[in-house]
């Protein structure tokens, strides 16, 4: 199996597939008429499908080099099983189905994405995150605690960044004009992949990591951070300190939805 890594080494096809099981574990003795309070008109069956499905279509779009999007209507093998049970099973089954995709086209080979062509392997941190995301959903939704490894985390705050900068100018825009956001994970050992300054330029999404006074400044364990900036928790949230001018921070989170 093809290992697609970043710069410092983290393995995206490992913990894709570990993020994936933790979330098939989690649904599979669960009741999936449960509703998803995070993802209003959701149940747990439908996240289950959203999540499988997507997986399948990413790797229909890898496996066919797709240089348009592809319909996900018509992506086979779609719809999971009745029973919970088999239904986390066809949820595990997706990964070998895209990781095989991305290894047999190439990690490195352009493929179509929402944010413009992208190497195939783009899709594996793409599909980690969805199941991270998803897998909070259906933890909130239970009542389970829920965390990640703080380097995955903060890993994932970059990749949500990078889709937000890949975005149209956005009317209003996100941050004011010359205001900065910055973010700091309290984690231990992070370094500078730990921080980000993020500012507007002509209303489009600009960020590098580093250390920096912002307009407002916001700090949390990255855990936290990440589920509240895809507002899976308060803007407010009571382990989260946000210094500076707070409506920046809020509007931030309103504008900016996964």
């Amino acid at each position: 199996m093809l290992r697609v890594t970043t710069v410092r080494g983290m393995d995206y096809t490992a913990a894709y597939a570990e993020q994936n099981l933790l979330l098939a574990d989690l649904l599979r003795a669960a009741d999936l008429t449960t509703p998803v309070p995070t993802c209003p008109g959701w149940t747990l069956r439908k996240l289950l499908v959203h999540v499988g499905r997507g997986d399948r279509w990413a790797a229909m779009i890898v496996r066919d080099r797709a240089e348009d999007r592809v319909d996900i209507r018509s992506v086979g093998d779609g719809q999971a099983p009745e029973d919970p049970a088999a239904a986390a099973d066809w949820l595990v089954g997706a990964v070998p189905v895209l990781t095989g995709a991305v290894a047999a086209t190439g990690a490195d080979t352009p493929v179509w994405t929402f944010t413009g062509p992208r190497p195939a392997g783009w899709w594996v941190r793409r599909r980690l995150a969805e199941a991270v995301v998803h897998g909070a959903d259906a933890a909130l939704a239970l009542g389970r605690p829920f965390d990640v490894d703080p380097v995955l985390a903060a890993d994932l705050v970059s990749e949500w960044l990078d889709l937000l900068a890949a975005r149209e100018a956005a009317d209003p825009p996100l941050l004011p004009d010359g205001g900065t956001l910055h973010l700091h994970t309290t984690d231990d050992g992070l370094g500078a992949g730990g921080e980000w300054m993020i500012r507007s330029d002509a209303g489009r999404v600009v960020w590098e990591h580093g250390h920096g006074k912002g307009t407002a400044a916001v700090r949390g364990p990255a855990t936290v951070l990440l589920l509240a900036l895809l507002r899976r928790l308060p803007a407010d949230d009571e382990r989260l300190q946000v210094i500076g001018d707070g409506d920046v921070w809020r509007t931030w989170v309103e504008r900016t939805p996964f």
